[in-house]
């Protein structure tokens, strides 16, 4: 069983920032990708950012100069700085990894977590 567990989601003013984590667990013997993807009312479900294993890291235009995304292969685990959040910023996050596990390999979806940029 592998699981993506999501953490740092919540409240903050315009100009505020957040920090997302996701940790993977369970049975695998390799994590190839991992990103951050979000969904928006009304709007389809969009890469945020993206790292390899190797710590090349790819972002979405909207989010260039003010999110960094960072990986720690040791733990298995992801995070995401957010800075200078703005309201087109709210949506619900989702953590994403490819993930190996015996034989088969497969993309693994965290459970969400909310982000809300409000005044």
């Amino acid at each position: 069983q592998v699981q993506l567990v999501e953490s740092g989601g919540g409240l903050v003013q315009p100009g505020g920032s957040l920090r997302l984590s996701c940790a993977a667990s369970g049975s695998f013997r390799r994590i190839y990708d991992m990103g951050w993807y979000r969904s928006a009312p009304g709007k389809q479900r969009e890469l945020v950012a993206s790292i390899t294993s190797g710590g090349i890291t790819n972002y979405a235009n909207s989010v260039k100069g003010r999110f960094t995304i960072s990986r720690d292969n040791a733990k298995n685990t992801i995070d995401v700085q957010m800075n200078s959040l703005k309201p087109e910023d709210t949506a619900v996050y989702y953590c994403n990894a490819d993930i190996l596990k015996q034989i088969t390999r497969q993309h693994y979806w965290g459970q969400g977590t909310q982000v809300t940029v409000s005044s």
